[in-house]
C-alpha cells in the first residue's frame, strides 16, 4: 500500500514505468489493464442484465443496453468523485442489506450452525460431500489455479490499484487496506451463511422455480439465489431494497472498471505515450470520455455474447488474468532492483497473452461460447500456468539485459523512492 501510494499518481502504469522506459512500459501496462478491465466488465454486465431482466421483466439485451448507457453517462460526467461516492454508499448499503438478509434467514434455524448444517446435508443432492473442498471445481489443479488468481489477481486489478491514489498519503492508504480487508472478510462469512440458508429456504420452495416445481430451473438462473432468499425472508420490501443495492453495486463496479480503462487510454497511452507528457488536463479528460463511450459499447456487445456464463466463474477468470497480466511486473518493479525495461516488456506481454490464450482455449470459452467440440487447454483457470510464464520471462530477459540503459535502470531503483517521497533525486535530496 505504501509503496504504491508513494510511487503512483493516477494508474498502476505510473509505478511500473517510474524508472523504466516511459513509452514502451506504459503502453504494455495500459494494454494489460484494458484486457483485465474487459474480462471483469463482462461478469458485471451479465449480472446487471440478469438482475434487471428478473426485476422488470425486460428482455436481457435491452437490460444490458440500459446498464451500458447508464455507466457511460455516470463515468463521463461524474468521473472519479462520482465513482468513489457511489462505491462508498453501495458498500454501506450492501453490508447492511446482506447482513439483515443473513440474520433473518439464519434465525429460522435458531442461529444454530450445526442444526443448519444437518438440515442442508439432508436435503442437498451432495449430502455430506457439500462441505468437502473441491465440489465447485473439477480438480485440485483448477482449485490451486483459482486460489492463486484470487489472491494475486486482487493486487493486479486496475480499478483496485487506482484507489490507492485517491487517499492523501501512504498512512491513509494502509488504513484503507485494513478497513477494506475487515469488511471483505466479514461479508464473505455473511455470504457463506446466506448460501447455506438458501439451499433450504429457496431450494425447497416451489415459488422460485419455473413451472412451480422444485428441482426445475430456478427463475432467473443460479445468479439470482440471493434475490430469492431476500424475498423469502423479508418479502417484496427486502427484495426491492437488495435489488436496488445489487444494481448500485454493479453500477459502482462497472463505473470503476470503465474509469480504470478510460484512464489507461487517456493518461497512459494518449498523454504519456502519444503526446509525450505535453497533453493538458482538459485534453486528458476529453479523451477519457471518448474512451468511456468505447468501453461501454464493447461491454454491451460482450455482455450479450456471454449471457449464459456463471458470474462467479467469470470473476474468477478476470482475477486469473490480472494475476498474470499485471501483478508480476508490478511486484517486480517495486521490489526487485534487477528489473529492466526489456524484462518488464517480455514479462508483461508474456503474462497477458498466455493468460488470454489459456482462457480462450479452455472449455469455458472454446466450447461453451464459441461452440467447438473439445477444449484445447484442459483447465479453466489460467493463473497457475500464466503467472510463472510472466515471472520467468521478466527474470530471464532482465538478467540477460546488460546494456547501459539497463544498468542505469537498476541503479535508479533506490533513487525512485527518494524521489517519490521528496520530489528530489538522491543527489538533490542530499543537498536538500
Amino acid at each position: 500500500a505504501e509503496r504504491l501510494r508513494n510511487l503512483g499518481r493516477f494508474t498502476f502504469a505510473d509505478i511500473t514505468s517510474y524508472r523504466l522506459d516511459q513509452g514502451t512500459v506504459r503502453t504494455m501496462a495500459a494494454i494489460s489493464s484494458l484486457v483485465v478491465v474487459v474480462f471483469y466488465l463482462i461478469a458485471q454486465m451479465v449480472g446487471a442484465g440478469q438482475l434487471i431482466k428478473l426485476l422488470f421483466g425486460l428482455d436481457y439485451n435491452i437490460a444490458i443496453f440500459i446498464v451500458g448507457i447508464l455507466m457511460m453517462i455516470y463515468v463521463a460526467f461524474g468521473g472519479m468523485v462520482a465513482t468513489t461516492w457511489v462505491q462508498i454508499i453501495k458498500a454501506c448499503l450492501l453490508l447492511a442489506g446482506g447482513t439483515l438478509t443473513m440474520i433473518l434467514a439464519y434465525s429460522q434455524f435458531g442461529f444454530s450452525f450445526s442444526d443448519l448444517l444437518t438440515k442442508v446435508e439432508a436435503v442437498h443432492k451432495l449430502g455430506a460431500r457439500l462441505m468437502a473442498p473441491g465440489s465447485l471445481l473439477a480438480d485440485p489443479i483448477t482449485a490451486i489455479s483459482l486460489g492463486l488468481g484470487l489472491m494475486f489477481g486482487t493486487a493486479g486489478l486496475p480499478h483496485i490499484l487506482m484507489r490507492f491514489f485517491t487517499v492523501g498519503n501512504a498512512k491513509e492508504a494502509r488504513k484503507s487496506v485494513l478497513y477494506a480487508s475487515g469488511f471483505v472478510g466479514f461479508f464473505f462469512n455473511v455470504i457463506f451463511l446466506m448460501g447455506l440458508c438458501a439451499i433450504i429456504i429457496v431450494g425447497q420452495s416451489p415459488d422460485f422455480f419455473e413451472g412451480g416445481e422444485v428441482g426445475k430451473k430456478l427463475i432467473g438462473g443460479g445468479n439470482m439465489v440471493a434475490m430469492h432468499l431476500a424475498k423469502a425472508v423479508g418479502g417484496n420490501m427486502l427484495l426491492g431494497f437488495l435489488a436496488a443495492v445489487a444494481f448500485a453495486t454493479i453500477l459502482a463496479v462497472v463505473s470503476g472498471l470503465a474509469l480504470a480503462g478510460a484512464s489507461a487510454i487517456s493518461h497512459d497511452i494518449y498523454a504519456r505515450v502519444i503526446r509525450k507528457g505535453q497533453a493538458t488536463e482538459k485534453e486528458e479528460i476529453r479523451i477519457s470520455r471518448f474512451a468511456t463511450i468505447g468501453l461501454g459499447m464493447l461491454a454491451i456487445v460482450l455482455g450479450i455474447a456471454f449471457e449464459k456464463m456463471n458470474i462467479a466463474f467469470m470473476v474468477g477468470l478476470a482475477f486469473g488474468v490480472a494475476a498474470a497480466a499485471n501483478f508480476p511486473v508490478l511486484i517486480l518493479s517495486m521490489y526487485w532492483k534487477g528489473l529492466t525495461t526489456r524484462g518488464a516488456m517480455w514479462g508483461g506481454y508474456g503474462g497477458v497473452i498466455s493468460a488470454v490464450l489459456f482462457v480462450l482455449f479452455s472449455k469455458s470459452v472454446w466450447v461453451d461460447v464459441l461452440g467447438n467440440k473439445a477444449a484445447l487447454f484442459p483447465y479453466t483457470q489460467p493463473a497457475l500456468f500464466a503467472m510463472p510464464i510472466a515471472f520467468f520471462l521478466a527474470y530471464i530477459f532482465s538478467k540477460s539485459d546488460t546494456g547501459a540503459r539497463a544498468k542505469a535502470e537498476k541503479e535508479a531503483f533506490e533513487d525512485q523512492y527518494v524521489r517519490a517521497q521528496t520530489g528530489f533525486g538522491a543527489a538533490g535530496a542530499a543537498r536538500h
